[in-house]
């Protein structure tokens, strides 16, 4: 393959160029436009031109380091991954315990399942298969062997899985920011997007908390990870009042970089 040769930082340039070539091509310009618009994201057409100008570039590096994802799971690539509230791993390594972090489609968010399990956490991370049959082979495959190694397909298939992991003392991490046919309606920039609960009815079930994490792209190759302080809920929250501190959580990380967010997905069917 052609980005192997050429190496990581050539491939990633490469890929911008070939995002923003080809990804307009992929998506109704009208829908991103729109999705922009309601979220009150750009204070004009032509800055909103340019976040999803940036989006694709984003999207095409993505594509483009998936070769190297092996080589940032032995920590070959280290230096050009950062992270930020290690203290808050630390303490969850060192008292043992179980948590659900959560996050979202950000820049290279594969890196993030992976950083987890490689500060020595016990991670099982959710997953959205893919509709292409074959692409999704191959990805389950990279996720296994380079990501994490523990897999759970999201449905009502992978809930005992989730479930079983969890007892035995693995912490889940997964993306709230796609829409889900089993989730309950929560609010995501002020218009009701269908969110999962996954994360609510572990908090309900076992009194866990919540650690949301953000991954940011910096200077076109480097990454910065961010895990924040964790989330107590109160012993009687509602299902609804941890979905929607959680979608206040999302918000708030899109709107670091919202040409880093995947605005493409038709999140507010």
């Amino acid at each position: 393959m052609i980005f192997k040769i050429i190496g990581y930082k050539n491939s990633s340039n490469l890929g911008e160029k070939i995002g923003k070539f080809f990804g307009p091509f992929t998506r109704s310009k009208k829908k991103i436009i729109n999705n922009l618009k309601d979220s009150n994201i750009g204070v004009d057409d032509l800055e909103r031109e340019t976040i999803i100008k940036k989006m694709w570039g984003n999207y095409g590096r993505i594509l483009a380091e998936y070769p190297f994802l092996k080589k940032f799971k032995n920590n070959s690539l280290e230096q050009y991954i950062e992270i930020e509230g290690k203290e808050y791993l630390e303490e969850i390594k060192k008292d043992n315990r179980r948590v659900v972090f959560v996050s979202g489609h950000f820049n290279n968010f594969e890196l993030m399942a992976m950083q987890l399990e490689n500060s020595g956490l016990n991670i099982a991370a959710i997953y959205r298969p893919l509709n292409n049959v074959f692409l999704n082979r191959i990805m389950e495959k990279i996720r296994l062997n380079d990501i994490c190694k523990k897999q759970i397909k999201k449905g009502k298939s992978g809930t005992r899985e989730l479930l079983q992991l969890f007892k035995d003392g693995y912490s889940i991490a997964l993306m709230i920011d796609q829409r889900v046919s089993e989730g309950i309606k929560s609010k995501l920039f002020k218009r009701s997007a269908l969110t999962t609960t996954i994360p609510a009815q572990l908090v309900k079930k076992y009194g866990v908390d919540v650690v949301p994490i953000y991954i940011e792209r910096k200077k076109k190759v480097y990454f910065k990870m961010y895990v924040n302080k964790p989330i107590n809920f109160k012993k009687n929250v509602s299902l609804e009042e941890v979905t929607e501190t959680l979608n206040q959580e999302l918000e708030k990380m899109i709107l670091k970089k919202p040409d880093q967010w995947i605005w493409s997905h038709d999140r507010w069917k």
